[in-house]
């Protein structure tokens, strides 16, 4: 769907879901047009201490130290 048809109240940044694995997966999946993003792996990260969630978009995540959702390298 594309963007002109979308209310702007339903617009979502990934750093206003909340820290819980299923609402990545509802957010991730809902940008993926639909199609459901899991997770594939998960790791801590060597030098922040991370936990770092690799889903199958191909994208790290991880909650940064205020609680939020961040892509990580």
């Amino acid at each position: 769907m594309s963007q002109a048809f979308v209310k702007e109240s339903e617009e979502q940044w990934l750093h206003e879901v909340a820290p819980t694995m299923n609402a990545l997966i509802v957010y991730l999946s809902r940008e993926n047009n639909g199609i459901r993003v899991y997770e594939k792996n998960n790791y801590l990260h060597p030098k922040t201490g991370i936990l770092v969630h690799t889903m199958s978009n191909g994208m790290n995540y991880g909650i940064d130290k205020d609680g939020k959702w961040e892509i990580v390298d």
